[in-house]
């Protein structure tokens, strides 16, 4: 007979129905698969970040919108107010103690609880070598783009652990799996991202809370159109080879739907994954 291996492992719940649906713009209703549900959104006022938060929140959730300027949180809600769509923001940089906790308490004080935890916010303050990256350098990056979503998942737990089940999803980078040149400890923060990932799926796979990471190849972002213009040979060498063609850049839209499923019931079963979404596979 099988015997879990894991030291207090419970069965996770089942998916659960959710009937609510939504108008889409040829008048079909779509089923609001995340209805009554509130999601959490670092780094979310552009790019993939902003994305995510907009297809969560037309998926049904109530999302919190954050980033570290407030004028971008503002452009952000305002914006996907107008759409109809359920938002709040607060201004949030992760790598900030007081700002996390900010984070949470809007969170809290808005919804009442958190069933979602997307990490998106992340940092890259150096073009250069790895090892003679300085060590506040060093401290910068991890402690952004590594401790932060630890630290604030830990505040968020007890508020998931209270609504009976929770998703979160890390963003890492292909970058974890095929380094970009000059980007050293950027390219360390992302691979420690899939290792974070492991290991929180075990932890919290008793409290039925999920843990994924997202691994985006070059999107059409800020970020991606510096590695597109000033690494060509990177870019014809490794990210548009085999399946797609290279005329295809990603959109922070292929990224937004994978986070959506991901939180959604149709998950429930996935925990642990990395998955890259980059036009080929890294395991090939």
């Amino acid at each position: 007979m099988f015997r879990p291996l894991i030291q207090g492992w419970k069965r996770l719940p089942a998916p659960v129905s959710v009937l609510s649906v939504r108008s889409t713009s040829n008048g079909s209703n779509c089923r609001l698969t995340l209805a009554n549900k509130v999601a959490v959104v670092t780094g979310s006022t552009n790019g993939i970040g902003f994305s995510i938060a907009r297809r969560l929140a037309q998926d049904g959730a109530h999302v919190v919108i954050s980033s570290r300027k407030q004028q971008n949180v503002d452009r952000a809600v305002a914006t996907l107010k107008e759409e109809g769509l359920s938002v709040t923001g607060t201004v949030c940089h992760v790598g900030k103690a007081e700002d996390r906790e900010q984070l949470v308490a809007t969170a809290l004080e808005s919804c009442g609880g958190v069933d979602f935890l997307v990490c998106v916010a992340g940092v890259n303050p150096l073009v250069g070598s790895t090892l003679r990256s300085s060590e506040q350098i060093w401290d910068k990056i991890l402690g952004v783009n590594v401790k932060a979503p630890a630290l604030l998942l830990s505040q968020l737990l007890p508020h998931m652990e209270n609504r009976g089940q929770g998703s979160v999803v890390l963003v890492s980078s292909i970058a974890a799996y095929i380094p970009f040149p000059k980007l050293g400890v950027y390219n360390v923060s992302k691979t420690a991202l899939l290792g974070l990932t492991k290991t929180l799926a075990v932890e919290l796979a008793p409290k039925n809370i999920r843990v994924n990471c997202l691994a985006p190849g070059v999107i059409n972002t800020d970020f991606g159109r510096v590695v597109r213009t000033k690494g060509k040979k990177l870019r014809t060498s490794v990210f548009q080879p085999p399946l797609l063609s290279p005329y295809r850049v990603g959109q922070p839209e292929d990224c937004a739907g994978i986070v959506s499923f991901l939180c959604s019931p149709e998950a429930s079963y996935i925990t642990g994954e990395n998955i890259a979404v980059a036009g080929w596979s890294p395991h090939l």
